[in-house]
């Protein structure tokens, strides 16, 4: 009995294998850089922000070096000022704002030696409910949100350099 079991879990597996090899799956590799990228000089409008911070640890885990002083054939990324606003989606019947919808835009330019200059400029969207009675746990959620958000950010920008 225990021999059919393992028998049907084994082919099972194998057929799972095959139709996940079949219709062309693939499991994402780790994003690589270009050539030109490798080196790069990170600038922004708030060097002291939680996003530029988060972008330099990124860009160091995918292996970038880092420059300080702008050199003449090494690529700068400039990092804008990041925007959050607040959109009231819903209120509570006693006219208190229940749900806001958060847009966070994001910009940055790229420029690269002896290329045209690209700069790109996206938003990520999350919804968040408020509390008035339980402000101070919603604070803390919302910090939780937006740091999340700020990571999602940082890994986006080095994934669209790793498509150039």
């Amino acid at each position: 009995m225990a021999a059919i079991h393992a028998i049907k879990n084994g082919l099972a597996l194998a057929l799972v294998c095959f139709l996940l090899s079949s219709c062309g799956f693939h499991l994402k590799k780790a994003s690589s850089l270009p050539d030109d990228l490798t080196t790069l000089t990170l600038n922004g409008d708030d060097e002291r922000s939680a996003l530029f911070a988060m972008l330099g640890k990124e860009l160091t885990l995918s292996k970038v070096e880092l420059l300080d002083t702008p050199k003449k054939n090494v690529a700068q990324l400039y990092l804008y000022k990041d925007r959050l606003e607040r959109q009231t989606l819903s209120l509570f019947k006693n006219g208190q704002v229940a749900e806001y919808e958060l847009a966070y835009s994001v910009r940055y330019l790229l420029k690269r030696p002896g290329k045209e200059a690209i700069e790109q400029r996206f938003e990520l969207y999350r919804n968040y409910q408020d509390d008035p009675d339980n402000a101070l746990a919603k604070a803390k959620e919302l910090e939780l949100l937006l740091n999340e958000i700020r990571m999602q950010a940082s890994r986006r920008i080095v994934r669209e350099l790793s498509q150039l």
